[in-house]
């Protein structure tokens, strides 16, 4: 369970005001400590992530968040934390201790039907006293789901977890395929990896594991090889593989390399049609040739590492795009699980691969640039563009959009 990737864990997020019972019900749902417990308000101060095995929907993480109605100025910057996990949310949980719902908490639900994120009220504490029943009725009009619980007491704690599991987003109950459906069975797929500055000592990077994984399941022959063996490679040969695909960085020498009829694509390509909205990046492909003088670009990384000469999101990326649009650009990077809230600032918004992203936090990030009119694409596409061969790189995929 520990080595699922995080982006392809279901995240759980409790919300409710200090001392309505979350940590405490996050204990009685994983029948584990792992939540601290105090009857002291405000023990939560920062969302907290617990891991935990949901049969069977499968590993899944719990966020533990500080109250919705914490005070003063570092309560409201806690507050402020708290709803930005929403953006990572497969599923919310919204616990009310049985007293009737206050201003923050009517607040909150209306974020969360907003913000479209499936959730369920918990009316927690029942050992003490019954759930208001305005509450109850509110729910009921509205069609909220509800459920009376005790973390204490452990009453309707299976009933709960049951309903967790109904409402799992569909693409969790789902194989989903990252690569396998662009080949057959005992296909040759060769994957391009460089080993630059960037790589990893003695690993390869999570989309290239991930895409070996789902070849090997559809029974592929694979070759993994840098771009400078790639010639070897398709020597050693009898036949044309099937597809290649490769790492973004190094498109423009394996397009020079492999023979017309190869199927070509990228790692960043492909994740973008396995985190979904891959119509909406390869419209924002669009923008990079509307580009003007004094243009702001805003690169968006989903994880926060360590930075090389040859970094692609500072480096790389601008000095492509300049040279592709000779504009005068201006670059912003943003690192992390944050979304910056002025995304108008932008021209064009570039976020990487997104597989430290679970797949609803991916989508939420590029539905909320599309209703602000803010083009996205990502790195993959952006590259492939820049370099000149875009439409080769999409081409397999395109060719099986009826299929997704």
């Amino acid at each position: 369970m520990s080595s699922t990737p995080r982006g392809e864990r279901l995240n759980i997020t409790l919300l409710g005001n200090r001392n309505s019972g979350k940590s405490s019900l996050i204990n009685a749902l994983t029948g584990q400590e792992i939540a601290i417990v105090s009857d002291i308000p405000g023990t939560t101060t920062d969302p907290v992530d617990k891991r935990y095995e949901l049969i069977p929907i499968g590993p899944v993480t719990f966020f533990d968040t500080a109250g919705l109605d914490d005070v003063g100025e570092l309560g409201a910057k806690r507050i402020k934390t708290t709803l930005k996990v929403l953006y990572k949310t497969d599923i919310a949980i919204f616990v009310n201790d049985g007293t009737p719902f206050t201003q923050s908490e009517y607040d909150t639900i209306k974020r969360l039907q907003d913000m479209k994120i499936p959730f369920v009220v918990f009316f927690n504490k029942a050992d003490l006293r019954q759930a208001d029943i305005a509450n109850v009725a509110y729910c009921t009009e509205h069609k909220i789901s509800s459920l009376i619980v005790s973390a204490f007491s452990h009453l309707n704690i299976d009933e709960a977890k049951q309903l967790l599991i109904e409402f799992a987003p569909q693409h969790l109950k789902e194989n989903r395929v990252l690569v396998g459906d662009l080949i057959s069975m005992h296909d040759t797929v060769i994957l391009v990896t460089p080993i630059d500055l960037s790589a990893p000592k003695g690993r390869l990077i999570l989309p290239q594991v991930q895409a070996l994984r789902d070849l090997l399941d559809y029974h592929a022959v694979v070759l993994v090889v840098q771009e400078s063996e790639l010639s070897a490679a398709l020597a050693s040969l009898k036949d044309a593989p099937k597809l290649v695909v490769t790492d973004s960085q190094v498109v423009l020498e394996v397009w020079k390399t492999l023979p017309e009829d190869v199927n070509l694509t990228t790692f960043s390509i492909l994740f973008a049609r396995y985190k979904g909205e891959l119509d909406i990046l390869v419209e924002g492909i669009r923008q990079i040739d509307e580009l003007a003088d004094g243009d702001k670009i805003l690169i968006a990384e989903a994880c926060s590492h360590h930075v090389e000469s040859d970094d692609i999101g500072r480096f790389k990326i601008p000095n492509w795009l300049k040279k592709y649009t000779g504009k005068d650009l201006s670059f912003e990077v943003y690192a992390g699980h944050d979304f910056p809230e002025n995304l108008e600032d932008y021209a064009l918004i570039i976020h990487c691969g997104a597989c430290m992203l679970n797949q609803m936090e991916t989508s939420r990030r590029i539905l909320e640039a599309q209703r602000r009119g803010v083009p996205i694409t990502n790195y993959g596409l952006t590259i492939s563009k820049s370099q000149g061969v875009f439409e080769r790189a999409i081409a397999p995929l395109l060719d099986r959009k009826d299929t997704r």
